[in-house]
């Protein structure tokens, strides 16, 4: 018992020492930093970083992320160090933009955002951004107006056009989403495609071109999880029950980790009075993600 204390008090020792050796170099303040998961340790070893010379712009954005939750006030006051020290930098600018709509100061967002568009004009961070935080607040109509700017700066970008098109679905615009989604024809994979179009539709209540699309989506593609869930959904929805089964356990079975399969379609049994196989599902649900059993039976409740 002596050995183990002694062993244990060197290696305490070992962990503390550095704490108390001069230190200057900011690498060490966030390294430290990021160990610590209490917000008033933290301010200790960041705040400093601010009157630091050898803090860089990137380390003082570090260390505003690492207080930007806890303690934004501090945080603003290291990126503006940041921004001082680097004008031109548009990751400052989104970090600002963050920082000030925790701190509920709307214009302060809207300035941030607004340099980093002058900054870099065909970069669409920015416009994403102001997406985020409009849907955050439940503006649709602003995160659209956003989505439509990105999309103007990068048409081809597949990742912008896709949530555009599905925001514009969203909004009860599906001419206008088909549309977005033909123009990136070329940049997404043809069943990728696809599977988008076909969601437009479903959320028409076209199930039947729909299921026409998601069809053809998992010819392209057979290993494309997503389309056999999609399509298992419109099958639902036109009453094909066994179709739906099959396509949703095809895509359980294309992606393990995804727990939406099964859960959708333990739903799906309850719904259709199935119980037994809605109880079955559910086991073996739970038997593979034990630790999200909670989740699985508010979302597949059995009477």
């Amino acid at each position: 018992m002596r050995g183990v204390l002694w062993v244990s008090a060197i290696a305490l020792a070992i962990h503390i020492i550095p704490l108390f050796l001069p230190r200057n170099m900011p690498e060490q303040e966030l390294a430290i930093a990021r160990a610590t998961e209490d917000v008033e340790s933290r301010l200790r070893f960041l705040v400093p970083l601010k009157t630091n010379d050898k803090a860089t712009a990137q380390d003082l954005r570090t260390a505003a992320e690492l207080l930007r939750e806890g303690a934004p006030a501090e945080a603003h006051d290291l990126a503006l160090e940041a921004e001082r020290r680097e004008p031109t930098s548009v990751e400052t600018q989104l970090l600002l933009a963050r920082i000030c709509d925790l701190e509920r100061m709307g214009r302060c967002v809207e300035q941030s955002l607004s340099k980093a568009g002058k900054l870099a004009p065909h970069d669409t961070r920015a416009e994403l951004l102001r997406a985020d935080l409009s849907e955050e607040k439940g503006d649709l109509e602003g995160a659209t107006q956003a989505l439509a700017h990105a999309h103007e700066r990068a048409p081809g970008d597949a990742r912008v056009g896709v949530r555009y098109g599905r925001m514009l679905s969203r909004m009860g615009r599906p001419d206008e989403a088909l549309k977005v989604f033909a123009a990136l024809e070329g940049n997404l994979p043809q069943a990728r495609l696809l599977v988008e179009r076909g969601l437009v539709l479903t959320r028409e209540g076209r199930n039947r071109e729909a299921v026409k699309l998601l069809q053809q989506a998992v010819q392209a593609d057979p290993k494309l999880a997503e389309g056999h869930f999609q399509l298992g959904l419109a099958w639902f929805q036109l009453g094909n029950e066994d179709a739906a089964e099959e396509a949703l356990r095809r895509a359980d079975r294309l992606d393990v980790s995804d727990t939406r399969p099964l859960a959708t379609l333990c739903t799906l049994q309850v719904k259709a009075g199935k119980f037994e196989g809605a109880r079955q599902t559910r086991t073996d649900l739970e038997r593979r993600f034990p630790q999200r059993m909670d989740a699985i039976r508010e979302l597949c409740r059995l009477p």
